[in-house]
């Protein structure tokens, strides 16, 4: 009898980890396909959903079946597993967009060109605005070039200016998140120090990009 909407947290547990197991192993990709498909509906073209949903849903149910141990029951086992299904399949989507793109892409290879972040455009200033951000973008252009180690430079356009999530420049780097999180902590107090050497605060240059 299918037993998925019946099976207590105690119960996932006990019959994923039984010798009858192979059914509630089956139920669960179920639901883990179910939820899949909702959840990446509006992101995948329909034509290339449903091998998306199998391939997601069983690297999900290998994954949720190694944690198993860290489930501490504080929801129902279910949602629990669709989560983990979810972040699966985001992470690997991401990692998808990005896999024909090298690092190297997006580094800036002359000072020449737009340097500027998306977050810090202004798709209008005046005159005198442009000149001052044009002289801004050139200053931590030569600052992050210049004062900042190749792997904290290489980390920090990469997310910041070329905009790669952060576990895919984690995996091209051959690190970890928390690895790569010290290193653009690094990388940015470098960046602190240089400007305050030029008599500048990191509000005086995003200060450059406002509206004049």
């Amino acid at each position: 009898m299918n037993q998925t909407q019946e099976r207590t947290n105690e119960e996932w547990l006990e019959d994923l980890r039984g010798p009858q197991k192979d059914q509630a192993i089956a139920d669960l990709r179920e639901i883990l396909s179910r939820g899949l498909f909702f959840a990446l509906v509006s992101r995948v073209p329909r034509n290339k959903l449903d091998p998306l949903v199998d391939d997601f849903a069983q690297d999900s149910l290998l994954r949720v079946l190694d944690n198993l141990d860290t489930f501490r029951g504080e929801a129902k086992f279910t949602t629990w597993a669709q989560k983990i299904a979810v972040r699966v399949a985001l992470t690997e989507l991401r990692r998808q967009r990005w896999k024909d793109i090298s690092l190297e892409e997006l580094l800036p290879e002359e000072y020449e060109g737009d340097f500027t972040p998306s977050v810090l455009t202004d798709p209008g200033p005046t005159p005198e605005g442009q000149v001052s951000r044009d002289r801004m973008v050139a200053l931590v252009h030569r600052l992050v070039m210049e004062e900042l180690t190749e792997r904290q430079r290489k980390a920090m356009l990469a997310i910041v200016y070329g905009g790669m999530p952060l576990e895919e420049v984690a995996r091209r780097m051959d690190t970890n998140r928390n690895a790569l999180y010290k290193l653009l902590y690094d990388a940015r107090k470098r960046l602190q120090k240089a400007l305050a050497d030029q008599g500048l605060s990191p509000q005086e240059v995003l200060a450059a990009f406002d509206e004049a």
